[in-house]
């Protein structure tokens, strides 16, 4: 079984595939924050683990720290996945092709993957939100970073004394607010939504995928004249599409 492992800037997410489930269809799955990256070893002990495909924008130490969590396989079967010019139907059109983002490469690769023939806006809200195009033939066009959801709330809280820091869980506000706490999450909110209504008018887009911990709270916010998708894991799904259009769902040649 192949083991996908998506290390993003906030917390771990992993998920158990074999080669006949569909997209998205994991045998075992979960997540930590990185505080608790050291419980993985044993929610991994009793998986039938034969390869690995890491994901990894988290840096050098949370790599390290992952693969001492692994169960022992050889060298070989433990890849990190990595942005190239062009993968499982994916051409990359950024400047240096290696310097993509490999999270934002592997969900234009889900993506693609779930919206085959169709111009595609990804946007994946969690720390950072990107928002990538994809157009219908496949070609990965490039895209926008902004600060996520919860940065752009805690940023302003922070930084601004008068300002209070909003919980995590504040009811999305109606209309224009009338009070400080609803004005800083309609505000957050508002640049969210048009940051991604923008890139669909852009590009011509005939869907927009959403996914990422804040996907549920953006998603009410957004008035889009296509069809609004969202998608867990958008990452672990573009590994997974990834491994397989290798020829080898174990991975060994995955990237």
């Amino acid at each position: 079984m192949l083991l996908l492992i998506d290390a993003g800037n906030t917390r771990i997410k992993w998920a158990l595939s074999d080669s006949v489930g569909a997209a998205g269809a994991w045998l075992a799955s979960g997540a930590v924050a990185h505080a608790q990256l050291d419980t993985l070893q044993a929610a991994w002990s009793g998986l039938d683990i034969s390869h690995v495909l890491l994901s990894n924008v988290a840096g050098a130490a949370i790599g390290a720290r992952l693969r001492a969590q692994l169960p022992a396989l050889p060298a070989p079967a433990i890849t990190t996945f990595a942005s190239l010019p062009q993968q499982a139907g994916v051409s990359n059109h950024y400047r240096d092709p290696a310097q993509l983002g490999c999270d934002r490469f592997a969900a234009a690769i889900g993506a693609h993957a779930l919206a085959p023939g169709q111009a595609v806006i990804v946007a994946n809200c969690g720390t950072a939100t990107t928002i990538d195009a994809i157009t219908a033939d496949g070609v990965f066009l490039g895209g926008m970073i902004l600060p996520g959801l919860g940065l752009m709330a805690s940023s302003l809280a922070r930084n601004t004394a008068q300002l209070p820091q909003i919980a995590s869980d504040a009811g999305l506000p109606d209309g224009f607010a009338d009070n400080t706490d609803d004005a800083i999450l309609s505000g957050c909110l508002a640049a969210q939504a048009g940051a991604i209504e923008r890139a669909v008018r852009m590009h011509g887009a005939s869907v927009c995928l959403l996914s990422g911990g804040a996907a549920q709270r953006i998603a009410p916010a957004l008035a889009l004249p296509i069809p609004l998708h969202l998608v867990d894991n958008i990452v672990m799904i573009g590994l997974q599409a990834a491994a397989r259009a290798a020829g080898d769902t174990q991975g060994e040649h995955a990237c």
